[in-house]
């Protein structure tokens, strides 16, 4: 049975349990909401400090020349390592997620010049979206939706019954936003290809979180965020990821001037650097990159496959005691339970998904809404207890049968 007794004794025995006390905040608050924001590791001021104080503050100017230059690769390299399952040389941090997005998204399109059309998912997140239906706009070309089912995610087959010919790009999430549906990326990969399309990966709320294997997986092109499940700070600029061979075929669209080969030549035209580097634009946002860094260096150390493997044994934890707690309450499960088959949040649906979300904050327990109907619980498995997924639980209980908040996981 699924209990506060069952969830303290899973925290004694998880090996990434001291992980929990190298983050900053309220140690009594339960935070379920690392898939939005991840918490600040303990280390990350110190790096920020050092920053400031020495790289800005006495070094000046000359740390441009002293490592600042390098950080959007080096840092790209330490993610590829970390939990993108890539090689060095195909990731570089550049900009917002939107904008790393659509830059890749612009730069597929024209590498299949004659093809009309694009895949994507219906359901997929907003900004995606949106990105994708600009370009299409502005290309003349006809998005072809998928309408996956909004408590899993695209399946294989949905992407095989609209490719073609015409198409030029499939763009998907890896785990899909609402319900945690993690999607299987080699499959749909192999499926584009035979069609002559290129892949575009939103990884926003896989990396971190779920083991990736992007070169062996046949990833073309893929995006994320770095203010989830690697903590590098509100804002903090997102990763794309490049596949090698097809870096000197493609033409990102932003032509900045650290974009080319030689920007201190300040010479007249583009030419764009080689590699990954080419895909940059405009000056680096220095203090995030080492806030980011120090996230990153957080997940390297506990290793990708341990933190993956908690990350689905609290899943199911949930999923458990949501079936005996809440179920009778009117609560179902609104995320696949196979854990192969989802990320590390879980999304339960009540009518009164937007209230309940309200009430569980007011009362200690940090979740989020997401519309119409769900409530979503990110797990980040670094900080996130057994003993924070009862205590959601028994919250969310309380409030539904109209008793109170009980403070028995306290």
């Amino acid at each position: 049975m699924a209990d506060l007794t069952e969830a303290q004794a899973r925290d004694r025995e998880d090996p990434l349990a001291p992980f929990r006390a190298r983050f900053r905040g309220d140690p009594d608050l339960v935070y379920l909401d690392g898939n939005s924001l991840g918490r600040l590791p303990d280390h990350t001021p110190d790096r920020l400090a050092d920053v400031i104080s020495r790289q800005w503050g006495e070094r000046l100017i000359r740390s441009w020349s002293e490592g600042w230059l390098d950080l959007p690769l080096e840092v790209g390299d330490a993610i590829a390592a970390a939990v993108l399952g890539a090689a060095a040389g195909q990731v570089a941090v550049a900009d917002a997620t939107t904008v790393c997005f659509y830059k890749l998204a612009a730069a597929a399109i024209g590498a299949r010049p004659g093809r009309r059309e694009i895949v994507s998912d219906l359901h997929d997140f907003p900004t995606d979206r949106y990105v994708l239906e600009s370009l299409a706009h502005g290309h003349q070309m006809t998005i072809r939706w998928i309408d996956s089912d909004p408590a899993g995610g695209p399946e294989p087959a949905e992407v095989a019954a609209l490719l073609s010919e015409a198409t030029a790009l499939v763009s998907l999430s890896h785990v899909t936003y609402r319900s945690g549906h993690r999607a299987d990326m080699a499959a749909i990969n192999a499926l584009s290809h035979e069609a002559g399309a290129l892949t575009l990966w939103d990884l926003s709320h896989s990396a971190g979180s779920v083991p990736l294997q992007l070169d062996r997986d046949g990833c073309d092109l893929a995006v994320g965020c770095t203010y989830k499940y690697l903590c590098g700070g509100p804002g903090s600029p997102a990763y794309l990821y490049v596949a090698r061979a097809l870096q000197s075929q493609l033409r990102q669209p932003i032509w900045g001037w650290l974009g080319r080969a030689d920007p201190f030549a300040m010479a007249p035209g583009y030419v764009a650097a080689d590699g990954i580097r080419g895909f940059l634009s405009g000056t680096p946002p220095i203090l995030s990159l080492a806030a980011v860094d120090a996230g990153v260096a957080l997940i390297a150390e506990a290793g990708i496959d341990a933190i993956a493997e908690k990350g689905s044994r609290l899943g199911s934890f949930l999923i458990a005691a949501a079936d005996e707690r809440l179920a009778p309450h009117g609560v179902s499960v609104a995320t696949p339970r196979d854990a192969a088959r989802r990320g590390a949040h879980v999304a339960l649906a009540h009518p009164r998904a937007h209230a309940l979300t309200d009430a569980l904050i007011r009362a200690g327990v940090v979740v989020d809404f997401r519309a119409p109907d769900v409530i979503r619980a990110g797990l980040a498995p670094l900080s996130t207890s057994y003993a924070d997924v009862w205590a959601f639980i028994d919250t969310l209980d309380s409030l539904l049968a109209g008793a109170g908040v009980t403070a028995q996981w306290r």
